[in-house]
C-alpha cells in the first residue's frame, strides 16, 4: 500500500470501521458456510466428515432430474413464483401512483398506515389469520358463502386454491411496505413537469404515463431484476405453514422438498438436499445475470 493509499485510509477511518461488521457478517454468514456445498458431489456420512466422504461426482443431480418429483416440484415452484411476480410486483407500483395524486393529506396518511401495518406481522400470525378466515365451518368467508348458496369452500383443502391464497395473502402484507420505495422515487419528480403537462392540456393518465412512470423507471427496473433472481426461490415458511397433504400437488415447491428429503425424512439424505438447493441457486444466478444483461441492452438502467 503506497502513502497515498494509507492516507486516504487514515483520513477515512470511520468509514472502514463502520464497514467492518457487516464485512465480517457477509463473510462469516454468506461466504463460509459455501464450503459446505462440497457436499452436493459426495456421498456425505457425519462419521466421515466432508473430505472423508466418498465423492460421487453429478450423480445426486442425475438423480433429482430424473426423479418424477422434479417436474412436480419445478411446476409448482415456477407457477407460484410467476403468479406471485405477475400480480405481486405491479402492486405497491399502483398503489405508489394512486397515493401519489391523493389531495386529502389526513386520508393518504391513513391508507399508508392501514397498508404499511400488515408487514410487521409475522408469517406465523398471518397463516394463522388466514387459516381462521378460510375455515370451513368458522371462517367468515365461508359464512358468507353459506350464507348465499349454502356450501362452504374447503379452501385450503383444495390444490386449485393454494396460489391465489398464497399470492394474495402476500400482496396484502407486504403492498404497503413494498410502495415506499416507490413513493420515494415519485417524490424526486419535478413537479414542473407536471404544471407544463397540465398546461399542455395531458390527462392525469397520460401524466402518470408519461411522467410518473417513466421518471420512476429506472427504480422498477433495478427492482425486477431483483426479482426475478428470486424465482426460483419462492420461500419456505410460508408454504410450509399453508401446506398440508390435501393440497400438496399444488404446494410442494423446491424449497419444502429440500427441507422433507434434507431434514425430516426417516433417513436425511444431505448431499441429496444440497444438489437440489445448488441447483435452485445456479437457475437464480443465471436469471438474474441475464435479465441484468437485457435491462442493459433496452434501457440505460441496471445493478452492473
Amino acid at each position: 500500500m503506497n502513502a497515498v493509499r494509507r492516507k486516504q485510509v487514515w483520513d477515512n477511518w470511520q468509514l472502514y470501521v463502520l464497514i467492518f461488521l457487516p464485512f465480517v457478517y457477509v463473510v462469516v454468514f454468506h461466504y463460509m458456510p459455501m464450503y459446505g456445498l462440497l457436499i452436493a458431489f459426495k456421498n456425505y456420512s457425519l462419521a466421515k466428515g466432508i473430505w472423508g466422504s466418498d465423492w460421487t461426482g453429478l450423480s445426486h443431480f442425475a438423480r433429482f432430474f430424473g426423479s418424477y418429483d422434479f417436474v412436480v416440484v419445478l411446476k409448482n415452484t415456477l407457477a407460484l413464483s410467476l403468479y406471485n411476480l405477475g400480480i405481486g410486483f405491479p402492486a405497491p407500483i399502483i398503489l405508489a401512483l394512486s397515493l401519489n395524486y391523493l389531495r386529502n393529506r389526513r386520508f393518504k396518511k391513513v391508507v399508508q398506515m392501514v397498508t404499511y401495518a400488515p408487514h410487521f406481522i409475522s408469517v406465523v400470525v398471518l397463516v394463522g389469520i388466514v387459516v381462521q378466515l378460510l375455515s370451513v365451518h368458522t371462517g367468515i368467508i365461508n359464512q358468507m358463502i353459506e350464507a348465499i348458496s349454502g356450501k362452504p369452500i374447503n379452501f385450503l383443502g383444495e390444490p386449485v386454491y393454494f396460489k391465489s391464497i398464497y399470492v394474495w395473502s402476500g400482496i396484502w402484507q407486504q403492498i404497503g411496505w413494498g410502495s415506499i420505495i416507490y413513493l420515494a422515487a415519485l417524490s424526486g419528480i419535478d413537479p414542473h413537469l407536471h404544471e407544463a403537462a397540465v398546461m399542455d392540456g395531458a390527462s392525469k393518465f397520460q401524466r402518470i404515463w408519461h411522467i410518473d412512470i417513466a421518471g420512476i423507471m429506472p427504480t422498477i427496473v433495478v427492482l425486477l431484476i431483483l426479482e426475478v433472481g428470486q424465482i426460483m426461490n419462492i420461500g419456505f415458511q410460508k408454504v410450509l405453514l399453508l401446506q398440508n397433504q390435501l393440497n400438496l400437488e399444488a404446494s410442494e415447491v423446491i424449497d419444502t422438498y429440500v427441507y422433507k428429503v434434507g431434514i425430516i425424512s426417516g433417513i436425511p439424505n444431505y448431499s441429496y438436499a444440497t444438489a437440489i438447493g445448488l441447483f435452485k441457486s445456479v437457475i437464480g444466478l443465471i436469471l438474474i445475470v441475464s435479465v441484468n444483461k437485457l435491462a442493459r441492452k433496452v434501457s440505460d438502467t441496471s445493478l452492473w
